[in-house]
């Protein structure tokens, strides 16, 4: 019992990874996670995964998903994709096999994204993730001082100019993992249909080879005279 104890004080609590980690007492700078993020991921059966992303206020909030490669029984693409709020209030979901989820961050924290595989007891799913947050001026925290002196009209059309240059970027990078999502669900489509055509045509192949050895072995047995072995006076 005192062992029991002694581990749970020097492991600490346990929990999820998050985007963010909270900041120590020390003099290091906080450190944080990206505002952005794209890659795939493996659900087992029947399982749930969950990820955390940290959100300033005002923000805003994407998060999409496709579901590239489906196993088990009727090879079901559905599944079920939640966000929640840093209070646990669920902001949206969908229940399909490519599915978004938008909204605004109305306040500071993480938030939490799951998936939910467990419709399918009998196979896994390969699933392509792309969320994360941006803010006006892609910056929420060195956010100008209102004291600050104003530029001249030169420097303010190209900081504007700039701003819509960076914000048209950021989608022209989100349209590029959509089309990464179709391209990734289309090769396992297309190897799934190549393995398919394959397996199929060498059973028929096999079928054919063994339904004419049938038709030759009976035809032979058909037309097979037996000899008489009487001798005649």
């Amino acid at each position: 019992m005192l062992l029991a104890v002694l581990l749970a004080l020097l492991l600490g609590p346990a929990g999820c990874p998050k985007t963010e980690p909270l900041s120590g007492s020390g003099q290091e700078p906080l450190f944080r996670g990206a505002d952005r993020y794209d890659f795939a991921i493996v659900i087992p059966a029947g399982a749930v995964e969950c990820f955390w992303q940290f959100a300033h206020q005002s923000g805003n909030f994407f998060f999409s998903y496709e579901v590239q490669r489906a196993t088990g029984i009727g090879n079901s693409r559905n599944i079920l994709a939640t966000a929640s709020d840093p209070n646990g209030f669920q902001l949206g979901i969908s229940q399909e096999a490519r599915g978004q989820i938008n909204f605004l961050t109305k306040e500071t924290g993480f938030y939490q994204l799951c998936l939910d595989n467990e419709q399918n007891h009998f196979g896994f799913m390969h699933v392509y993730l792309n969320f994360g947050v941006y803010y006006e001026g892609f910056d929420a925290e060195n956010k100008q001082p209102e004291e600050r002196k104003e530029l001249n009209n030169t420097l303010e059309a190209i900081e504007v100019s700039i701003r819509k240059l960076q914000l048209h970027i950021f989608h022209m990078w989100r349209f590029y993992n959509f089309a990464r999502m179709r391209k990734g669900s289309d090769s396992y489509l297309l190897e799934s249909n190549y393995n398919y055509v394959n397996w199929w045509s060498m059973a028929q192949s096999c079928v054919i080879v063994l339904s004419g050895v049938l038709q030759l072995y009976f035809l032979k047995r058909l037309f097979n005279v037996q000899t008489s072995t009487r001798q005649k006076c």
